[in-house]
């Protein structure tokens, strides 16, 4: 090209004589290497996203959610766990740093600082320079955060006492219907140290098994009551001993009220009745006989 050809002088700039629209060239000039966006594009990703879709679909009706009882706020020995992507945050909450009174530290000051340290990686390292060994700033926060994540996740796994967790929730299976007009019902839902084992329905919790499921005599419920048994421990039955017995007797006869009791008053009066009747016959005998 020769000097000044196709070119006007504008102070000392050179701009070009000839402005081309600057449009994009159509697809179809590369055949085979393009196509259009629509139907061509969008129907293949529209069936893609289907085929995932009837699999998760399947997968759903296949493995369905585990059906678990009915939520009792009683229960207090349920063990929280979140979803996996939150263990890390989760584990925070045991160190003695950031629970108790600290638990703010735990919740906000320290993930705040870390998320807000990868936020800020662009500007606190402005290198132009793509390969990780060149940009140790952005480089160490990245390898820290991840380091931090998989540690702290390792961990609730492996402190999570999963045997226990598993019982949590579970359906009763016994059959066992529960008289809750007994009176022993009524003397447990006053005794909170058991109902925070065993739960406000006596079907077990995370600390405590179901109470129905052993096969105990009155007199051994008694004794495990008193004394405690395994990791139960004893004396934590707040009552006298008439409501001991009551309730002893209500666990072992499976959550109902035992035959016999209510019923000493009325045999009682049957009896006062027939010594009355007894005493009338005798009286007129007595006046037959004068």
């Amino acid at each position: 090209m020769h000097r000044g050809k196709g070119m006007k002088f504008v102070g000392d700039s050179r701009v070009s004589a000839e402005r081309k629209p600057n449009i994009p060239k159509d697809y179809s000039e590369y055949p085979g290497k393009t196509e259009a966006f629509w139907p061509n594009f969008l129907l293949r990703e529209w069936m893609v996203g289907a085929v995932f879709l009837i699999g998760f679909l399947i997968l759903t009706v296949a493995h369905p959610a585990p059906l678990q009882a009915v939520a009792d706020p009683t229960v207090s020995g349920y063990i929280p766990l979140p979803d996996w992507y939150f263990l890390f945050l989760y584990q925070l909450l045991k160190y003695e740093f950031a629970a108790g009174p600290y638990t703010v530290m735990g919740a906000v000051v320290i993930p705040g600082i870390a998320f807000g340290a990868l936020l800020l990686a662009p500007w606190l390292d402005t290198s132009k320079e793509r390969r990780p060994h060149k940009r140790p700033i952005a480089s160490g926060l990245m390898l820290l955060g991840v380091i931090s994540i998989i540690f702290l996740t390792w961990e609730s796994v492996d402190q999570h006492d999963w045997e226990a967790a598993a019982n949590i929730g579970q359906l009763d299976e016994s059959g066992v219907e529960i008289d809750e007009a007994a009176a022993g019902y009524e003397i447990y839902q006053t005794q909170d140290s058991c109902i925070g084992c065993h739960g406000g329905d006596m079907m077990g919790g995370a600390a405590g098994p179901n109470m129905f499921q052993s096969d105990y005599s009155t007199e051994e419920v008694i004794d495990i009551i008193v004394n405690g048994q395994g990791a139960m421990p004893g004396g934590q039955f707040d009552g006298s001993d008439e409501e001991l017995e009551t309730l002893a007797a209500f666990i072992a006869n499976d959550g109902q009220q035992p035959e016999g009791e209510g019923g000493g008053g009325g045999e009682a009066e049957e009896g006062g009745e027939g010594e009355e009747d007894a005493d009338a016959n005798a009286n007129e005998e007595a006046n037959a006989n004068e």
